[in-house]
């Protein structure tokens, strides 16, 4: 697709969910595993975006921006014959379900925004691109051990850190391609998805914002999900209970929530006929 191939896995049938991962993960590491949403009657499309996993990397280092990956998923969705979806997408997957309902809305029936972080007044900031390329750059010439070397002990509640590393662990043992990865470090956060939080409001299906307190997971501030659910036109934020792990972290749970707004999504499409 777009000269890319991208691993893709299907399963379920009845109402068209596409999962898209986040950047270093692989698209297990959305509702992890769970198959709750195929027994809720969704028909699942989840794949490894390009460069990760078992995807096909780029033509070129640079070819990881928002543009890219729109049009990897549309591509998807044509090849699969679906004409209209619901996204669920986590971080870097949440910003392209973003960038496809702002571009291409016909194509989208409903949105899950998983875990946003991608902040348009911040984009740019020299410390935050220097952190990007140096974890890049410790992958690159280290493998998973540089990585770790450059992220540094997990921000946030301690209680959270062993299970940072070991999923950081596993989600980079799983790529085919880990220089793919290194320069999608460099690339995606370069990339906008879309210029201003204001640009949210033009979006009007169904929405839930996935977010999570600050605690466990400080690299996606819960001040962006709050300001996505307050530009989305109807939007819903759901958090977790204080103290208790993300619901990003729960692949049944997180599905729940994605059958959910996938069923009211199709209930809208019905209204508009």
């Amino acid at each position: 697709m777009n000269g890319v191939r991208l691993h893709i896995e299907e399963w379920g049938e009845g109402v068209p969910v596409v999962l898209l991962h986040g950047l270093t993960a692989t698209r297990r590491y959305v509702v992890m595993g769970s198959r709750a949403l195929e027994r809720a009657g969704c028909r699942v499309v989840a794949y490894d975006a390009r460069g990760h996993g078992g995807s096909d990397a780029a033509p070129q280092p640079s070819a990881y921006e928002y543009a890219d990956l729109a049009a990897d998923l549309v591509a998807t969705l044509d090849a699969r014959g679906i004409e209209r979806a619901v996204i669920a997408g986590a971080s870097m997957g949440a910003h392209t379900a973003l960038r496809l309902a702002l571009e291409r809305p016909q194509r989208v029936a409903g949105l899950v925004v998983i875990t946003p972080a991608y902040d348009p007044s911040a984009h740019g900031d020299p410390a935050s691109l220097a952190r990007w390329d140096a974890l890049s750059d410790g992958l690159r010439t280290a493998g998973v051990d540089g990585f770790l070397a450059a992220y540094g002990d997990p921000a946030g509640d301690e209680r959270w850190r062993e299970t940072v590393i070991k999923v950081i662990r596993q989600r980079l043992a799983a790529h085919r391609h880990p220089g793919a990865v290194a320069d999608a470090l460099r690339a995606v956060p370069r990339s906008r998805p879309f210029d201003n939080i204001a640009d949210l409001r033009a979006i009007t299906v169904p929405t839930v914002i996935v977010a999570d307190h600050d605690e466990p997971d400080p690299g996606h501030p819960l001040r962006v999900g709050r300001a996505y659910a307050s530009a989305i036109p109807g939007a819903r934020l759901v958090l977790e209970e204080p103290g208790q792990s993300p619901i990003a972290w729960q692949g049944a749970q997180l599905s729940r929530v994605i059958a959910e707004l996938a069923h009211e999504a199709t209930r809208a499409v019905e209204d508009e006929r």
